[in-house]
């Protein structure tokens, strides 16, 4: 079967820049087999490949590969699949329900972004202090027990990630990353992987790097679901403006801004996105 799909790049309003997901569009047809989307999602070469199959006009069902497995959640190929509907007048604005693996995720469809409503927000752990250094060191950083107060945590919306405090956007830009060990200590942890971030006061509430290589992307340009972990982190420190903007991607030369917030008492992530390139893809 031939379909619909695209490359559509989230949380930019500028083509080639912001983070590259794969959108492929079933319309109401029944999901490929596991393998095959895994095939599909290896072809196209993205971190994240977005199937989505329409339930009725504001009801949808998203799943996302990979190129080596399943993942549960993709903020920003959700953020990528939503923009792309909006634009190809496949789905209206306004309030949208999407069902992923991770949960049922509310969605709201502007003129000129995506917003998506974050699982509950949950701290699972605090890093105990030899976890903590084995990571820094696997990032070719000093160890240390804490950054400015700061200290590494576990945090969930959805997929869990370490919070791993730097203390400048030069110590951000000079971690270099060695992907077994941090695999190894992402599956040790059960975690996705590691949202590496610094504060800073230049518009942004932070500067921040995201490594997920158990999962094949030994760097993301730009993560939705961290960056809503993110916020709750900082919020409980009181240092998470509302909203808060995010700045991703400087180190791969995909600048990326991802906009969170807390409203009626859930986290909420968003920003716009750029349709690249559309086509036909068979499966």
């Amino acid at each position: 079967m031939l379909y619909t799909a695209a490359i559509v790049d989230a949380f930019t309003e500028r083509p080639y820049s912001g983070n590259p997901a794969g959108v492929v569009y079933l319309g109401s047809d029944p999901f490929p087999d596991d393998a095959v989307c895994i095939r599909a999602a290896a072809e196209l070469r993205f971190s994240e490949t977005a199937f989505i199959r329409k339930l009725t006009e504001t009801e949808y069902a998203l799943r996302f590969f990979t190129p080596v497995r399943e993942a549960a959640l993709c903020g920003h190929a959700t953020v990528a699949s939503f923009g792309f509907m909006r634009d190809k007048k496949l789905c209206g604005l306004g309030g949208m329900l999407a069902h992923t693996a991770s949960g049922d995720i509310g969605v709201t469809v502007e003129k000129d972004g995506v917003r998506l409503d974050m699982a509950e927000a949950v701290t699972r752990r605090v890093l105990d202090e030899s976890s903590g250094a084995e990571l820094y060191r696997a990032f070719g950083l000093p160890a240390r027990e804490s950054e400015g107060g700061l200290v590494p945590k576990i945090v969930s919306v959805g997929l869990a990630d370490v919070m791993l405090p730097v203390g400048s956007v030069e110590e951000l830009n000079a971690a270099r990353q060695d992907e077994a060990a941090v695999s190894e200590i992402s599956r040790r942890l059960d975690v996705t992987g590691v949202h590496m971030f610094c504060l800073t006061d230049e518009g942004f509430a932070a500067h921040c790097r995201n490594f997920a290589p158990l999962w094949g992307i030994p760097e993301e340009c730009a993560t939705g679901t961290s960056s809503g972990a993110l916020f709750h982190y900082l919020a409980e420190y009181g240092l998470a403006p509302s909203p808060a903007r995010f700045l991703q991607g400087e180190k791969m030369g995909r600048p990326s801004v991802i906009t969170a917030c807390l409203e009626n008492g859930l986290v909420r992530v968003g920003g716009p996105s750029a349709v690249v390139m559309t086509g036909r893809i068979q499966l």
